[in-house]
């Protein structure tokens, strides 16, 4: 849900971005893709309409001990009463393309913002914005338990490849409240983890570190945890929390081990605003 902004911007760019924002909306303006298809009876239904606005604390990249803040934005579209569906707090933007039942398959649209030494406090290779651009595939079972996977290659940047599986356990009263939780497992490619976590020699000789290559494989292990509730006169507050452990490669880079930090957190609060549907 994000787009590109000007370079002092492109630094600070995660998900839920402002960008994710304009994306968002053109989605639910203007554009419906096929598979999102429903009966006459229902297009006929007005549209509901739920953004959230607030703010964001998440590593300033990969890897990093350090934290920014950054917008946090949610868009949410439904129609006439049916609630809206669930999305997780730390999945990629993207629309079904294909539902079938329980299971749904679309594209996932990420964005990754610049590393460069100054970010790390050391004089390593910059590692330039990265769009990610991939597919998801997931699968609910009734309306209280999901699981997702993601994959996205790096265009641009890192220009490697990463993903996410995850589950989650939802427990909702319509619209009224919703809480979620879920294991999350992040896997990355070598060329993914020797941007962010390899040490040229080059590299080596400029900062002091050990040379290091590393393959790739699981770069993290972690869980995501979202709320929303609705407060009354269409307003509401939506937040979020997310805990990541680098493992194996990425744990032992000596980027991460001198610079930065094995675990990675983040979380971010909103106000949100519901109309439509009448």
């Amino acid at each position: 849900m994000q787009h590109r902004p000007s370079a002092p911007v492109v630094r600070a760019m995660r998900k839920n971005s402002l960008t994710a924002a304009a994306l968002s909306f053109l989605l639910a303006f203007g554009w419906s893709a096929p598979a999102a298809a429903q009966d006459e009876e229902e297009k006929k239904e007005p549209r509901r309409y739920r953004v959230g606005l607030g703010a964001q604390f998440v590593p300033d990249y990969p890897g990093a001990d350090s934290h920014g803040m950054r917008p946090l934005v949610d868009v949410s579209v439904s129609r006439g009463s049916k609630p809206f569906d669930f999305e997780a707090p730390d999945e990629s933007f993207g629309p079904s393309l294909i539902k079938e039942g329980g299971l749904e398959i679309g594209p996932a649209l990420n964005f990754e913002g610049k590393r460069d030494g100054g970010d790390v406090g050391a004089d390593l290779d910059e590692v330039d914005f990265t769009v990610e651009a991939g597919a998801f595939v997931q699968y609910a079972f009734g309306s209280k338990f999901r699981v997702r996977a993601e994959g996205r290659r790096g265009l641009g940047g890192h220009d490697g490849w990463t993903g996410q599986v995850g589950a989650d356990f939802v427990a909702r009263d319509g619209d009224d409240w919703l809480f979620s939780i879920g294991p999350r497992v992040t896997l990355s490619d070598g060329r993914y983890h020797r941007a962010y976590f390899g040490v040229t020699p080059a590299e080596s000789v400029r900062t002091g570190l050990p040379a290091y290559r590393p393959g790739g494989g699981v770069q993290a292990l972690g869980a995501t945890a979202g709320f929303l509730k609705q407060l009354g006169s269409g307003f509401g507050i939506y937040s979020y929390a997310k805990y990541d452990r680098l493992v194996g490669d990425s744990a032992d880079s000596p980027v991460v081990l001198v610079h930065g930090s094995r675990d990675q957190f983040s979380g971010g609060l909103a106000l949100t605003y519901t109309w439509g549907g009448s």
